[in-house]
């Protein structure tokens, strides 16, 4: 029996690494490492993501599969908020830090021409950005950092714990990654937008590149669809 287990383990180890080879040469350069590796290992195991929706771009989440939830946290301004400070308002979240040289720019900047594109009904939803890099996103860099791309972008930071328990609600990949030819590192991440609920659950999610167009045009469709009492 214990070497049925020992056996065993080496093959999923081995199927395991082997994936995460092909998520590497086989990955889009819209991908992070760790998406190209979700979604290869969903494949293999029958788990494919659902494809986009007629609304837009917003991803259908698969059946029986919730993100988003309750949270504690630290805004730009120092003070201590909890997924009830949002409750009853529609967010678009994003994980990503203030030292990314390029992804996080870009999709904090479709966030912000997705609101423009809005118009009136932007007031309805609140832009969030929560650092997974909580080591250099304090309170004050962020704050200068989201007042660059939209006045009433939130950024939210916290303790490794704090940042590591939303991930986790969201199931964000991330990693620190420190090449040997830079002196500081970055931060490894997945890159989606979520649209979340006014109940903090996330109704869509957006891949990278997804036009502001697309996500306006997926954040109306939700704000006129009924709702159940009380959600």
């Amino acid at each position: 029996m214990l070497r049925i287990i020992r056996y065993s383990s080496i093959f999923l180890l081995a199927l395991v690494a082997g994936i995460w080879a092909y998520a590497w040469v086989s990955k889009s350069p819209q991908e992070s490492l760790g998406e190209a590796f979700a979604n290869r290992l969903a494949s293999v195991f029958g788990q494919e993501v659902a494809a986009p929706t007629a609304s837009g771009g917003g991803m259908q989440l698969p059946a029986g599969m919730q993100l988003g939830g309750p949270f504690e946290l630290v805004n730009q301004d120092g003070r201590t908020v909890t997924e009830r400070d949002f409750a009853g308002r529609w967010l678009l979240v994003y994980f990503g830090f203030t030292y990314c040289p390029d992804v996080c720019p870009t999709e904090l900047g479709t966030i912000a021409a997705a609101l423009d594109s809005l118009g009136p009904q932007a007031e309805q939803v609140t832009p969030i950005l929560i650092t997974i890099d909580p080591q250099r996103d304090t309170p004050a860099q962020l704050a200068d950092y989201v007042s660059r791309f939209h006045p009433r972008l939130q950024g939210l930071t916290g303790t490794p714990e704090q940042i590591a328990a939303a991930a986790r609600r969201y199931r964000v990949y991330y990693a620190r990654v420190q090449r040997p030819e830079m002196t500081d590192y970055l931060m490894d991440h997945s890159s989606f937008i979520y649209l979340v609920g006014p109940d903090a659950r996330v109704r869509a999610l957006f891949r990278p590149e997804t036009s502001p167009e697309a996500i306006a045009a997926a954040v109306q469709a939700q704000l006129r669809a009924p709702r159940n009492p009380g959600s």
